[in-house]
């Protein structure tokens, strides 16, 4: 697909998209995307492999490190080779770029900055614990510190700006990458603790760790504001922050302390108000309640925007990473999903997303995204928490996990079960898409569902031996109100205006002699399904 046709298709996503004045919702399709490992842009050779590869993976956008040591190695003497080949492979292979700035720091050290930052200590000087030790972490108090970064993230904006005026490759940029604090909640140097006496920060908010980390939190936030006001001056452009998450348990500086999360919201804010998203990092188990914390919306009042639109610039790539990306568009409406190190992940991985950005693509087609209408949820299923109840105006849908079905063995076998998920969009009444992968879903009426028995029942529709027995004779009860049927579920593939064209009928069988519609694990399809009542 030529990349004129594909934004065409893209574009449906806008009136998603117009949550939020913020410029990030300038975007005009969704992020189907991947970062690179670390090290894969480090030479021209490099790019020249890696940028097309991503293309037949299905990406419609790459995240590429933008690496202050290899840009400047020597002070004040900058050095584009890898930026320019970057937006060329990219303009060629039709993709598009988010740059990472990995500046002064990466995952809370000063790892990328140049040799002459680093070793000239008295001049950009070091974060220090509360018991005076020097960390590898540049300390965001110095303005020596602040200027050099600036200088070169400013250098960097305005080559882009010379090289891709029209934002046609580069899209977006991350500035910093998982800024925090670790071993302590913030920074005790010299200049930090001057700045701690004049914010009369223990007076406002307490000694504990956790005060320590908000002023960690206000103080970072203000740095990156200089970096961030400064990129809106030469080349605006949606900005972010992405997040490594305070999760296991940990304590502030156990995780980088005061970065971007979702309990320091709030002091992001003030702080860096031209910062358009803070975005999480997710490894970790619990997809759905790390996503849930960074889609956050406003009051009605507030005109229908969004204080926090989700966007995940990085997760863990992995068998579960097509159906995680189905989740996040159908539940949060994202902004873009991105797992990390996809240019090293094995075809294992990486299949589930290209599966389940095809299915993407086609579903941002159909008009009711392209209008933005409501209307449309995200399924994600585990072994553990494998069922989903949606009240849809009268309409009640169950939604589980394919396994939950009594007749595939991989079930029962001990493993653990993959993820299954989906979006499921409404078109209309009794009328529904659902696109996704290991997912099994009923549609009944709210009386239906109310007086509804659980009867375990085997692949030929009967009830198993046994399984009634403590049931109610039919004399005992009446059944009240109406039932929902399965008109017709289709497997279909959709068009770039948006056509649902069929390619096969789903009956007998396939939908338990007209009990539910699914979609097996290891599938993964786009089903119309229509409803009628009785």
């Amino acid at each position: 697909m030529k990349m004129k046709k594909l934004i065409l298709c893209l574009v449906a996503m806008t009136g998603m998209l117009t949550l939020s004045a913020q410029r990030a919702y300038d975007i005009p399709f969704p992020i189907l995307g991947g970062e690179l490992s670390n090290s894969a842009a480090t030479s021209v050779a490099d790019i020249d492999a890696v940028m097309p590869r991503m293309r037949t993976l299905g990406l419609n956008t790459v995240l590429v490190p933008a690496y202050w040591e290899l840009m400047e190695p020597t002070e004040g003497k900058f050095d584009f080779t890898l930026i320019d080949q970057t937006i060329d492979v990219a303009r060629q292979e039709q993709l598009h770029v988010v740059f990472l700035w990995f500046g002064a720091w990466k995952n809370s050290m000063s790892c990328y900055a140049p040799g002459w930052f680093k070793k000239d200590t008295k001049r950009f000087p070091r974060a220090m614990t509360a018991e005076g030790k020097p960390m590898e972490i540049a300390s965001c108090f110095s303005d020596h510190v602040l200027q050099a970064d600036l200088k070169a993230f400013s250098a960097l904006m305005r080559h882009i700006k010379e090289r891709d005026p029209q934002r046609e490759v580069v899209v977006m940029m991350q500035i910093e990458n998982e800024i925090g604090m670790l071993e302590s909640a913030r920074d005790h140097s010299p200049l930090a603790e001057k700045a701690y006496r004049q914010e009369r920060w223990a007076e406002r908010y307490g000694t504990d760790e956790y005060a320590d980390e908000k002023f960690m939190a206000l103080s970072y936030a203000r740095y990156v504001e200089h970096l961030a006001k400064a990129a809106r001056g030469i080349h605006d452009m949606p900005l972010y922050v992405n997040a490594a998450m305070n999760s296991r348990g940990r304590r502030p500086g156990e995780y980088p302390s005061a970065g971007p999360l979702a309990h320091l919201i709030d002091f992001w804010h003030e702080g860096a108000p031209s910062i358009d998203l803070l975005a999480p990092d997710i490894y970790d188990t619990g997809f759905k309640s790390w996503a849930a914390q960074y889609a956050i919306p406003l009051r009605p009042q507030d005109g229908g925007k969004v204080k926090n639109r989700l966007f995940i610039p990085e997760s863990r790539c992995c068998e579960n990473s097509g159906v995680r990306a189905l989740y996040a568009f159908g539940e949060h409406q994202a902004l873009g999903f991105s797992p990390f190190a996809i240019d090293q992940a094995s075809a294992e991985e990486t299949v589930s997303v290209t599966k389940a950005y095809d299915l993407l693509r086609q579903v941002f087609c159909i008009p009711s995204m392209r209008e933005g209408r409501e209307g449309s949820w995200g399924l994600l299923f585990d072994q553990d928490d494998h069922e989903r109840i949606i009240d849809d105006d009268g309409v009640v849908i169950t939604c589980r996990h394919y396994f939950t079905l009594p007749w595939d063995p991989r079930a029962t076998d001990g493993t653990t079960w993959p993820e299954g998920g989906a979006m499921l969009i409404r078109l209309g009444t009794y009328d529904y898409l659902l696109a996704g992968s290991g997912v099994v879903v009923d549609f009944k009426t709210p009386s239906e569902k109310q007086q509804s028995e659980y009867r375990q029942l085997g692949e030929d529709g009967f009830v198993e031996a046994g399984a009634d027995s403590q049931r109610q004779t039919a004399r005992d009860k009446v059944f009240k109100g109406k039932r929902l049927g399965l008109l017709s579920v289709d497997e279909v593939t959709i068009t770039d205006d948006g056509t649902i064209q069929y390619l096969r009928r789903h009956n007998g069988d396939q939908t338990h002699q007209g009990r539910h519609a699914r979609i097996g694990v290891g599938e993964w399809k786009v089903l119309h399904i229509r409803l009628y009542e009785y």
